[in-house]
């Protein structure tokens, strides 16, 4: 579970009166105890027909039947085919493929089009006149722009110099002569993109601390409910306090704290989110139901703004949580005894001011004129643990809720084993027919004529019985009956219900793994084709990953940073994308378009209009390398050139002799050096090839051959 990130924001949370204190009377929370509970039992009343859903799904991923399927006395076998189990982990995996093709996690910071408050480009040329120089950086900036140019001014708008505009680049131009903003007009100037520049180091920041918070893994979880359940739930960021291991020169363990930002994976069956919203961005209020042992419940008084008295009165009422009826089919048993833990239960959304005025919060000066906040609450046991105004800026609930399939009218989506809910109960039925005819068909049925034998036998079958007769008696006695093998009928039956659920999950078996496929299938283009075809229906999947995940996720870490991070370098006008719909293409098909692409701008003529830098690093990209170890950038690829270019100035003209070489011993041998010189070709002398047919020559005609060697 994340900790929260109000050990930033000590100046603006807004908190219980004597909150670290049991001082806030019973009477004053009694209003807000009843406020959540109805907000929690109206989301679980409106979520039971999605949690019967979720059910369902579970038992065909697991391969359980539920109790409404009923078998009777001639049905023997209770086999489950889990075919649900393979679709599902194959919509997973290339869900995870596709996020994480480019071993990164794919979201990046660009400058918008227009940035403001950072100057997009700057440029000065070193070889300019002294005289023409002019101390650019004093230069005013018109933020105003002019008219039509799409640009609409910001309110609080100020004229400012283009010093005050450079942003991570400031202290590096500032003793430069000549910076101008826009792009260099002559071949030796030098153009730097500060906006570009702040939102590069702003998606390192970012990336870095997802890493820190492990978001990958979260990520995968997330992933993972998406395509079981139809629905994915992440939350943060948070600030937590991270401990890493360190220990003195003296052996003693002294680990370092690093306050991070922190954001986890929340289970679909833990999530109560508003039922009158459609999505998040319509979303009133949330509520989380943590399920938290005595030790944890104590270690929320470490964490800020948590009443330590009013947790220590919870601890002392006893465990209080309550089984949910889904969670015994879950855990696949049912435990004779209770359940040790409590039910807490996390509140973030809408609350009128007055009720927060009610309950001791101070609401601040310019939020006194406003009906309702957000604010963030935690109860247990009837008692209110904590109580904050919503720390973010602007304020939002901080969960990201992504569907696998977009239900529009519903806030949870359909996964992948609802959607072939009805042709997994098909493929169970007709191969339990299929097994249940085969055992059948596979024995004889014994009809056995009891006057026509001797009474007080053994009627028990097996090879080499023997059965003693009725003298006298006519007819047969022992009969056997073959029944009809029906089963391969059944069985294309089975094929039949696979084929459909194939068509209705959008995954075809070929997709993950299935051999023997015919047709166009067979060749390399083919398979190629058809799964380039399969594709469609992920694309969609990941797009809304990037929607209502990936952007949001991005957006908060974003806001975390400018909010709390006060690094000027990474401040600017800058924009978060997702880039998860951009891994569909394969490496090698963008490879290959990369590679096209540099043969056409390898022209003169188109050269100048082509950014090297950009293909170069994308194409190490699409070979799964990291382009900032196998490529440099402007200023390390013009020291490259440089001494390339001495090197090659050392290198002696091809076919000429270093200096100190010996022109009459060019092998060396007598010289002590090693000669130079062109390579021989077929029927030159001294091309190895002609050695045989020179010498048979040579024989021939009755003569010496010809020795084989440099030319003297």
């Amino acid at each position: 579970m994340a900790e929260e990130n109000e050990g930033f924001i000590e100046d603006d949370a807004i908190v219980l009166a004597d909150s670290d204190d049991s001082g806030v009377e019973d009477v004053q929370t009694s209003n807000i105890i009843p406020f959540i509970m109805e907000k929690y039992n109206r989301a679980d009343d409106y979520r039971q027909q999605d949690e019967e859903r979720w059910l369902r799904a579970y038992r065909n991923y697991r391969g359980l039947y539920g109790p409404d399927v009923q078998f009777t006395e001639a049905e023997k076998s209770r086999v489950f085919i889990k075919v649900t189990k393979t679709k599902t982990l194959a919509a997973y995996g290339q869900i995870v493929d596709v996020l994480f093709a480019g071993q990164k996690f794919p979201l990046t910071v660009d400058p918008t089009e227009l940035p403001d408050g950072v100057v997009s480009d700057v440029n000065f040329d070193p070889k300019e006149p002294e005289q023409l120089k002019q101390s650019g950086l004093d230069e005013v900036v018109n933020p105003y722009g002019y008219r039509d140019d799409g640009k609409d001014l910001p309110a609080g708008s100020t004229a400012r110099t283009l010093a005050e505009s450079l942003g991570p680049l400031g202290d590096k131009l500032k003793d430069i002569d000549g910076v101008r903003e826009g792009v260099g007009k002559t071949p030796t100037a030098i153009t730097f993109s500060p906006a570009m520049i702040a939102a590069k180091m702003m998606q390192k920041k970012i990336h870095d601390q997802l890493e820190e918070s492990s978001a990958s893994k979260h990520l995968r979880s997330t992933a993972f409910e998406m395509a079981l359940f139809g629905t994915g739930v992440m939350k943060g960021p948070f600030a937590v306090d991270k401990e890493y291991p360190s220990w003195g020169e003296d052996g003693e363990y002294s680990p370092s704290i690093k306050t991070i930002p922190q954001v986890s994976h929340v289970s679909v069956w833990n999530f109560y989110p508003d039922p009158d919203a459609n999505n998040m961005d319509e979303a009133q209020f949330v509520i989380e139901r943590h399920k938290m042992s005595r030790t944890q419940l104590r270690g929320l008084k470490k964490r800020p703004y948590f009443r330590p008295s009013v947790i220590d009165d919870a601890v002392q009422l006893g465990e209080n949580y309550n089984k949910e009826y889904w969670e015994d089919d879950l855990s696949d048993y049912a435990p004779e005894h209770g359940v040790e833990r409590y039910e807490v239960l996390e509140y973030w959304g809408m609350c009128d001011t007055e009720m927060l005025i009610e309950q001791g919060v101070d609401i601040p000066d310019e939020l006194q004129d406003v009906d309702e906040l957000q604010a963030n609450i935690w109860i247990c046991n009837g008692k209110l643990l904590r109580m904050v105004l919503n720390p973010f800026k602007p304020a939002r609930i901080p969960y990201m809720a992504a569907p696998y399939e977009l239900n529009p009218y519903s806030f949870f989506g359909v996964g992948i084993a609802e959607n072939m809910d009805d042709t997994q109960t098909l493929m169970n039925g007709f191969m339990r027919m299929a097994v249940d005819n085969a055992v059948l068909s596979g024995n004889l049925l014994i009809e056995v004529d009891e006057t026509n034998l001797v009474p007080g036998q053994d009627l028990s079958v097996y090879p080499g019985k023997v059965f003693r007769r009725q003298g006298g008696a006519p007819g047969q006695a022992i009969f056997g009956t073959k029944f009809p093998n029906v089963a391969a009928e059944n069985l294309q039956l089975f094929d039949k219900a696979r084929v459909l659920a194939d068509e209705s999950t959008g995954f075809p078996s070929f997709a993950h793994g299935q051999t023997g496929v015919s047709g166009v299938g067979r060749t390399a283009s083919g398979i190629s084709m058809l799964m380039g075809a399969a594709q469609g229906g992920i694309k969609n999947v990941i797009k809304n990953v990037d929607d209502y995940l990936l952007r949001p996720l991005g957006e908060g870490l974003f806001r975390f940073n400018m909010q709390f991070d006060f690094d000027p370098n990474i401040k600017g006008d800058l924009e978060v994308k997702a880039r998860g719909t951009e891994s569909l293409m394969a490496n090698e098909v963008r490879s290959q378009r990369l590679m096209q692409f540099m043969q056409i701008s390898s022209n003169q003529a188109l050269a100048p209009f082509a950014k090297f830098q950009y293909i170069i690093r994308e194409i190490a990209k699409s070979l799964d390398l990291d382009p900032d170890k196998v490529t440099n950038n402007m200023d390390e690829a013009a020291i490259q050139a440089e001494l390339m270019k001495g090197f090659q100035q050392q290198q002696p003209p091809e076919g000429q002799a270093p200096a100190g070489a010996n022109p009459a011993d060019p092998t060396g041998a007598g010289g002590g050096t090693i000669g130079t010189g062109q390579v021989p070709v077929p029927q030159e002398q001294g091309f190895s090839g002609n050695e045989q047919g020179a010498s048979g020559q040579a024989q021939g005609d009755g003569q010496q051959p010809t020795p084989v060697g440099p030319v003297q």
